[in-house]
């Protein structure tokens, strides 16, 4: 055919190392040689932030987020890329980000990132931004500059926050330590990390979540379950507006209920119903104060004045905080009297035992039953009839 010419063995092999040396014969090892890169890059700059040093953050891109970082103490902060995607001289890397802080954190918080990055002239890739990747929540730096207040038993972190108050959670947290220690016992951490944004949206955006799913929440304990029995990197997180709102007693309560998340969190796992979670927290919460069941729980005594006793212990799904604020507090209420019951009649020992049990099990079908049969020779529907009478007998 007219115009057509033959190409020869040796100009396919000139065409395919020009197409290797361009786009890594398919993009494979151009990619990966890429990707070696970022890592490298990332690994300079974590080393940078372990080190304080300033200059040598600099030197791999954009200097923002480095003073936010100054104040926190870290001993361990890294990235893992998991995925690149490079167009030209610019890429994004999505990456792990796990770091520790020191003396709190037996587990890494990791966390994914998305890092838009460059390449100058000379081939040196640089980080335009680090930002938290799609449905991660932020962390308290990306936020502003952290202010840190250490307590005996506790670090606080914050943002945007005068250092007084910073020194009011540290207090409030150094209380809440030895009495949750003196209910659940000394094997846990015994120390909290408080991270207290400036408003109700930051708290959201630590979250990851609409502020509407937390106002009038004074405070949520983060972490991943640990049915491995290892303690994980919990973060007590403050939401400013609703804390403020509490007088000295309701932020002692509030503070105490968290950090029990905080020590009971590697025996609490998929088997643990909310209302045994939840509810043991406020009993720990409410166990060295004196008021009268019916101020503890007020909704749950209101509903019980009407005649309308719980037909059964609260679901999971009663817990939810975008729900009706009423039926969410006599869910907390019923868990509360659940666990009260529980150490009135069988003992405090027999109630942390309870909830290790339940914790223990490898399955939510039939954890609480069998460790109800176990621990308190009971069944469900009997502490169920027992658990509606206590009820009516407090709250009446």
């Amino acid at each position: 055919m007219a115009g057509r010419r033959r190409v020869s063995g040796a100009s396919v092999m000139t065409l395919c190392l020009l197409l290797v040396s361009l786009v890594g014969c398919g993009g494979g090892p151009a990619v990966d040689a890429a990707r070696a890169q970022v890592q490298s890059l990332l690994d300079r700059r974590a080393e940078a932030v372990l080190d304080r040093d300033a200059a040598a953050y600099a030197r791999t891109g954009t200097r923002a987020g480095f003073a936010n970082l100054r104040a926190v103490p870290l001993a361990d902060w890294s990235y893992r890329v998991t995925a690149l995607d490079r167009t030209g001289d610019t890429a994004t890397a999505s990456a792990d980000l796990s770091y520790r802080v020191e003396g709190h954190d037996r587990s890494p918080v990791t966390t994914a990132r998305s890092l838009s990055l460059s390449r100058d002239r000379d081939g040196r890739w640089s980080v335009d931004s680090d930002r938290p990747a799609k449905k991660s929540g932020q962390q308290l730096w990306d936020q502003g500059t952290a202010r840190a207040v250490r307590g005996e038993r506790s670090l606080v972190l914050g943002v945007g926050q005068p250092d007084d108050k910073l020194r009011d959670y540290a207090e409030l947290a150094d209380r809440a330590v030895p009495a949750v220690s003196d209910a659940w016992g000394p094997r846990w951490a015994r120390s909290v990390v408080v991270l207290v944004p400036e408003t109700l949206e930051g708290m959201a955006g630590l979250l990851g979540s609409p502020a509407s799913s937390y106002r009038g929440i004074a405070a949520v304990t983060t972490g991943a379950t640990g049915a491995d029995g290892r303690a994980p990197a919990d973060r007590i997180i403050v939401n400013p507006d609703a804390f403020g709102m509490l007088g000295d007693s309701g932020r002692q309560v509030v503070l105490t209920h968290e950090t029990t998340h905080v020590a009971t969190r590697a025996h609490t796992s998929a088997a643990t119903p909310l209302w045994l979670s939840e509810g043991f927290a406020d009993w720990v919460g409410y166990r060295d104060g004196d008021r009268a069941p019916a101020e503890v729980a007020p909704e749950l005594a209101y509903a019980v004045g009407r005649g309308e006793v719980p037909a059964g212990l609260p679901d999971d799904e009663d817990f939810g905080f975008s729900g009706d604020a009423d039926h969410l507090a006599r869910a907390y209420e019923s868990g509360w009297l659940a666990c009260r019951l529980i150490a009135d009649h069988w003992g405090e020992d027999r109630l942390d035992e309870f909830y290790r049990a339940v914790g223990a099990h490898e399955h939510r079908d039939g954890a609480v039953e069998a460790a109800m049969h176990r621990v308190l020779g009971t069944t469900r529907e009997e502490f169920t009839v027992q658990w509606q009478e206590y009820v009516r007998n407090q709250l009446a």
